[in-house]
């Protein structure tokens, strides 16, 4: 057999093994063969991902440890933007690589992905009109607003079987309805809603009632049984959580300085 027969037998060889890697699942060592990880991560939902306004550039708490990651890997980061409706299939059809989007970790979720340990810890609580709701039996029969495809959805219709439960594209279109008196209220995790609020030029027109309808934990999610991925992102989720980088994240978007400020009750662990 000739060089060049040789050169082109190994060239096939490799081919056929790199595909084999990807059927099998093992979207680590496709990101490394690329160079670049690919997150999907929100683009209108400040603190966790935003269109900075001075840079033009998708900032936010979510942001940060996709950026961390993609440098624990040695490779470049690209961000795509996702809604709540679409960050599943996105992940699906692998045009990500990882959902880093305010996504929680749910049985239901569980059946189509992976998700890492939780590195964000909320709950579910509503953001109305100041005044007009001190417990959730205010809520009965009313016209509540939430995003496609999250589970704030399944989760108000099971807190409030008698309201109207609306879904727009993402919580800034509920948003809106709420201004606009189109609905009563927007319901999500507490933390989006502080964020959403904060954005708000008449933000003190409107209120998040003190109490709650769930316990919400974020997983950055992957493709099921890319294991090798799971395996790399826990690993540097704990890392992070070690050296103090996590807790540096946290403060830097939920801080007392931080346009939302929110006390860090949770650390991350391999427990969850």
């Amino acid at each position: 057999m000739t060089k060049l027969a040789n050169l082109l037998l190994a060239i096939v060889i490799l081919a056929a093994l790199s595909t084999a890697a990807i059927a099998a699942g093992d979207t680590l060592a496709e990101i490394k063969r690329k160079g670049v990880l690919v997150a999907g991560v929100k683009d209108s939902l400040p603190p966790f991902g935003y269109i900075d306004e001075q840079t033009r550039r998708i900032v936010g708490y979510d942001v940060d440890f996709a950026r961390a990651i993609a440098d624990k890997l040695g490779v470049k980061l690209e961000l795509k933007p996702v809604s709540s409706a679409s960050r599943i299939p996105q992940l699906m059809e692998r045009h990500i690589d990882i959902i880093v989007a305010t996504t929680s970790n749910t049985p239901q979720r569980q059946q189509q992905i992976d998700f890492s340990y939780a590195y964000f810890f909320t709950v579910q609580k509503f953001l109305v009109k100041k005044g007009t709701v001190k417990s959730l039996a205010d809520l009965e029969g009313k016209k509540i607003g939430t995003a496609k495809g999250s589970d704030s959805e399944q989760n108000a219709s099971e807190a409030l079987p008698s309201a109207t439960i609306l879904s727009f594209d993402d919580y800034p279109q509920a948003f809106l309805a709420l201004q606009q008196g189109k609905i009563f209220a927007v319901t999500t995790d507490e933390a989006i809603l502080a964020g959403i609020r904060q954005k708000a030029p008449n933000k003190e027109k409107f209120e998040i009632p003190d109490f709650q309808i769930s316990d919400e934990a974020y997983g950055i999610a992957m493709r099921k049984g890319d294991s090798a991925l799971r395996d790399f992102v826990n690993k540097t989720l704990l890392e992070m959580e070690a050296s103090g980088q996590a807790k540096e994240i946290f403060e830097k978007w939920f801080g007392p300085q931080s346009a939302t400020p929110m006390s860090r009750a949770f650390s991350i662990t391999a427990d969850k």
